[in-house]
């Protein structure tokens, strides 16, 4: 069964999730600082890192949101571009509004897009980069099939996601704080009452681990790797495009 943030509503998983970000854009930044306990910084830091030795000079930042792992990319792999697409004009809106003020208009063009139907021509980012973005697809495999278009031959897909630790007494508090601290301290200052409890089901319902890295190989990508962090809470995975 499919999860989505609005069960009442018959709508597609893309219009919800396009219209939970823009609910919750306002206070996006903010809370997902407040909630990840800062670490979210941390995170980004890591999974750019592991692109470092590559230089990629054209990458594709999916699902981007207000663009935070954009610039961590500038900062670390000094790209002569960045592409971020994403399905929420709210979204994009603040994050166009933190270019403008960082100075990286001409370095990060964020646009609106489809991350499952990319209108760009196939073999064209050296990079392809996702945080947090690809457990709320439609379809996981045909958007990670067309990331894989997307990138050129020899190129390299990071994405980034949630996924859940398998240590008991880290398992249970994990499972503690979705269930109850994230979907109450979410609904208080976002004002949306279903955004942060669809997201501890959209992990939960996540393939992750070796079950997301068969989906990327079958999506076109090899040499696959995945590198949990903190504890399993998030996991990094690696993909070449042969």
């Amino acid at each position: 069964m499919m999860v989505v943030p609005y069960k009442e509503k018959d709508s597609s998983k893309r219009e919800q999730i396009a219209e939970m970000f823009d609910n919750v854009s306002p206070k996006y930044d903010f809370l997902n600082h407040l909630l990840s306990g800062g670490i979210d910084f941390w995170w980004r830091k890591k999974a750019i890192s592991m692109l470092r030795a590559e230089k990629p000079q054209l990458i594709l930042d999916i699902a981007t949101g207000t663009g935070d792992l954009a610039v961590e990319a500038v900062k670390q792999l000094k790209p002569e571009k960045i592409i971020g697409v994403d399905i929420s004009e709210g979204m994009l809106s603040f994050g166009r509004e933190k270019m403008k003020k960082l100075g990286l208009e001409s370095k990060i063009e964020l646009q609106m897009g489809d991350s499952e139907k990319l209108q760009f021509e196939s073999n064209t980012f050296d990079a392809v980069i996702v945080s947090f973005g690809v457990r709320n697809f439609e379809n996981l495999e045909k958007g990670l099939t067309d990331m894989c278009r997307v990138t050129k031959s020899g190129g390299t897909c990071m994405v980034m996601e949630f996924s859940n630790p398998k240590a008991p007494v880290i398992k249970q508090l994990y499972n503690f704080y979705n269930a109850t601290i994230l979907p109450f301290i979410g609904r208080l200052i976002s004002n949306d009452s279903s955004a942060y409890s669809y997201l501890p089901e959209s992990v939960k319902a996540f393939p992750e681990g070796e079950n997301f890295l068969k989906v990327f190989e079958k999506a076109g990508f090899r040499q696959t790797k995945c590198i949990p962090l903190t504890f399993g809470v998030c996991s990094i995975y690696i993909g070449k495009k042969p």
